[in-house]
């Protein structure tokens, strides 16, 4: 049996994660269990004093038990296997104007090639087919798997950076006009904001289902 999938023996017992339905707010109580590996991504979004926006996010792997990896290195408990920074800069009409990749714990050296290859980023736009941008800028054995989750979640983040501007407007002085889309990308993008329902009618009665 592998070092990997021996959580316990010589290793010593998993760190216990006896999760209680106080952890996932709405999920219901957990059978008694205990943590094997754990990711976090953290991002934020910020408003520039030149008036551009920084979107940041930072992933962190850990594993619960110690273990030997693919290259051969002793790997303690909760030592962090991926360790992911990326900060894009974006203007209101979410143009990336720079994007800084950083690996400061990564499960091979090479993976740090693939940092600089993310500048191809500069000079596309954040929005509908981000995805597919992202993988035509920087191929798939350019780039990172976990930097372009990343990116996919910090798209949204940055949606929300930036329209939040227009809601705290009169708190801001600042000189950035945030656009309006035509038609926001969101309508029609999940449940609550299907253009046939409430939520729209509401909010974007131009858009409903059946507005002329």
């Amino acid at each position: 049996m592998s070092e990997m999938s021996r959580p316990e023996t010589d290793q010593g017992p998993l760190l216990e994660a006896i999760a209680g339905a106080d952890d996932r707010p709405g999920l219901s109580a957990p059978v008694s269990r205990r943590s094997l590996h754990r990711r976090t991504i953290e991002t934020d979004g910020f408003l520039r004093d030149d008036g551009l926006f920084d979107i940041e996010a930072r992933l962190i792997d850990t594993k619960s038990f110690g273990f030997r990896d693919s290259s051969g290195r002793e790997r303690a408990a909760g030592a962090r296997m991926h360790d992911l920074c990326v900060r894009l800069t974006l203007d209101a009409e979410m143009l990336v104007h720079d994007i800084e990749v950083a690996m400061p714990a990564s499960p091979f050296s090479l993976c740090t090639q693939a940092m600089p290859n993310f500048r191809a980023l500069v000079g596309a736009r954040v929005g509908s087919g981000w995805r597919k941008t992202v993988l035509a800028r920087v191929p798939i054995t350019d780039g990172c798997t976990h930097v372009r989750e990343m990116l996919s979640v910090m798209a949204t983040v940055a949606f929300q950076t930036i329209t939040s501007l227009s809601l705290k407007r009169s708190d801001l002085a600042v000189s950035t006009r945030v656009k309006q889309p035509e038609r926001p990308h969101f309508i029609d993008g999940c449940l609550a904001w299907d253009a046939g329902r409430e939520v729209v009618a509401r909010l974007y009665p131009q858009f409903k289902k059946g507005s002329s």
